[in-house]
């Protein structure tokens, strides 16, 4: 079962921010032929909209694991869970963050989750995920450690 899911697709402002290609395209290769022009902005600007689909991941929590993209953390390893946004979000990402912190991020989203991991064997000393609602994501965390515990 899960507890909480949610894909980090990439913000509106991208999709259109990348929409620039379409003229940079045209501008190169409209002297050659008009045909051509536009044929290459068009698989140019769709190959832009599949990368920015491809990048979108999912963050996961279920009854054992909190799933970020492909990785999975087993819940029994998970210590401290803190949520931050604003300032202290870009400070996480940023000054604060450790080298060895495992990072699934996107410059698109501010909000990140701090999970720490409490396996001394583990050498990555937390996690750091983006997503929309940490406040939630901490919580779903804490019910299913809770569920796990009974």
């Amino acid at each position: 079962m899960t507890n909480y899911r949610e894909k980090l697709w990439p913000a509106p402002w991208l999709f259109i921010s990348t929409a620039l290609v379409i003229p940079a395209s045209l501008l190169v290769f409209l002297p050659i032929n008009i045909n051509v022009g536009i044929g290459a902005a068009v698989v140019l600007y769709l190959g832009c909209l599949a990368a920015l689909l491809a990048s979108a991941t999912k963050v996961e929590v279920t009854e054992t694991h909190l799933i970020a993209g492909k990785a999975r953390l087993p819940l029994d390893i998970i210590g401290a869970v803190d949520g931050f946004v604003g300032s202290e979000a870009t400070l996480e990402r940023g000054q604060r963050l450790d080298a060895r912190a495992f990072l699934v991020i996107r410059g698109w989203i501010d909000p990140v989750v701090r999970v720490e991991l409490i396996d001394p064997n583990d050498p990555v000393p937390y996690w750091l995920v983006s997503t929309r609602k940490p406040q939630e994501v901490s919580r779903a965390i804490d019910q299913a450690r809770s569920a796990l515990k009974n």
